[in-house]
């Protein structure tokens, strides 16, 4: 059976008889069963709930937005009577009692829930390569990553494994791993999806986003997931208005210096010229404070995750805290330093100082174009162990993406292009706060004209 690559294709497959959801669930299974051993996406394949759902979806009169849609969530996610472990051994055993507001709204919508995808622990990487259940590999060569700290999900999709695939976006956690996979990765603005029930990393820059193979389903599934639940404070029931047909986009010139693989370059140099084309205005901006986002970030974000990890303590749920890998430990002591008597004046608040100054960047930009187009990692993927020994090396994987989640701003990753080496390119645009829609009409215009999304991994 040939598992369909859109909503409207599953959907279509329903009302046209083609197939039912119990024979759609059938071949995810066998799929995932046959190829995802030497993939590692998943941790926890759901075959219960899966048909469970299937059945129960089955039975309604009326067909929710997504039904039918197979979904994996990141494990991160808390899945009600589903294995949650945050990809770390801390948490191996745990099993919550309720879901996410992310999982409850997919579902009344209709998904089926095919399982937990693999991540690296506690979203802590930019690889794929720190989880405590093994590293995920790349579909399109097991010799490289996938990508990270969403790596299972980005590869559940790109492999056929799920239709969709949930992730979190801390520093570029969806748009680094669907840039190394060829999907679509989607961040949304910060506040604009709840972060209840989901394991927190780094409070004040965590956005709640998802996979695609299309700008299309994107979009589809931002509309079912968004909005206030009365949980998360942080939320704003935001109105986002259509954009309109002519745009204006920019290219921030701090994005294109020296350490750029000159690949990326001509990868996102391509989609400029294809929007050119399609009579996209095109100009040159500045944000002048870019080069010190990934300071700030990695201040920011060790010191909350300090803080977040403080609760695991092995007393109320999981194992003690000897059981934390060397990333974890790592982030929490630069996050306690950082936090610490004398040194957060001269480190923190110095960074959320500069912090503003990144968001004041963006808003000037943001006055004089409708959204920024720009690389998602300096470089294709990287072969498995390539940076696994030196942390600064990985940690400048993030470069391009980090200013996002300082800023608060939604992003979105999308397929552009292969490398010599058959490796996916892709590019980002990044929008102003509350600026999706225009971030989904200018990603649609472009996946119109290309056809990348639509070439498959060889497993």
């Amino acid at each position: 059976m040939k598992l369909p690559k859109t909503i409207k294709e599953t959907q279509d497959g329903f009302s046209k008889n083609e197939f039912s959801a119990v024979e759609l669930v059938d071949a995810y299974l066998a799929r995932i069963d046959e190829y995802d051993k030497d993939l590692n996406s998943f941790i926890t394949v759901s075959k219960e709930k899966a048909y469970a759902d299937a059945k129960r979806i089955e039975s309604l009169s009326e067909k929710p937005p997504l039904f039918g849609v197979v979904t994996s969530f990141k494990d991160l996610f808390s899945t009600k009577g589903i294995r949650t472990t945050a990809g770390s051994k801390v948490l191996e055993s745990y099993i919550p009692d309720y879901s996410a507001t992310v999982v409850k709204r997919l579902e009344e919508a209709g998904v089926i829930v095919i399982g937990k995808t693999n991540c690296d622990a506690w979203a802590h990487g930019a690889s794929g390569e720190n989880s405590d259940f093994g590293p995920t590999k790349n579909p399109w060569n097991k010799n490289f990553v996938p990508g990270g700290s969403s790596s299972g999900s980005a590869v559940s999709v790109a492999s056929g494994f799920s239709l969709i695939a949930t992730g979190t976006d801390t520093g570029g956690s969806i748009r680094q791993p669907a840039s190394f996979c060829n999907v679509v990765g989607f961040k949304p603005t910060y506040g604009a999806v709840s972060r209840y029930g989901i394991v927190a990393m780094a409070s004040s820059l965590d956005s709640i986003g998802h996979f695609t193979h299309t700008v299309i389903d994107s979009r589809k599934v931002f509309q079912i997931t968004k909005g206030v639940d009365g949980y998360d404070s942080t939320l704003t029931e935001i109105p986002s208005p259509k954009a309109g047909k002519k745009f204006r986009l920019g290219i921030p010139k701090e994005y294109f210096v020296k350490g750029l693989d000159r690949e990326v370059e001509k990868t996102v140099m391509d989609a400029i010229s294809t929007y050119k084309k399609l009579g996209v205005d095109v100009v040159e901006v500045s944000l002048p404070h870019t080069k010190y986002a990934i300071d700030v970030y990695y201040i920011i974000q060790p010191a909350e995750v300090s803080s977040n990890l403080g609760r695991y303590d092995g007393v109320r749920y999981g194992n003690n805290r000897d059981s934390f890998g060397d990333e974890a430990k790592r982030r929490i002591m630069l996050g306690t330093y950082v936090l610490s008597a004398g040194y957060y004046d001269a480190y923190y608040l110095k960074a959320m100082k500069v912090r503003t100054k990144i968001i004041q960047d963006f808003d000037n930009v943001f006055t004089k174009v409708d959204a920024i187009i720009a690389p998602v990692s300096p470089t294709p993927p990287f072969k498995l162990g390539e940076k696994a020994d030196d942390p600064l090396a990985m940690y400048l994987s993030d470069v391009f993406t980090v200013s996002a989640n300082v800023a608060g701003i939604p992003g979105l990753a999308i397929p552009g292009g292969f490398s010599k080496t058959n490796l996916p390119i892709g590019f980002q645009l990044l929008g102003p706060r509350w600026g999706e829609e225009k971030l989904f009409d200018l990603g649609e215009l472009y996946q119109a004209e290309t056809d990348y999304h639509l070439k498959e991994p060889e497993l």
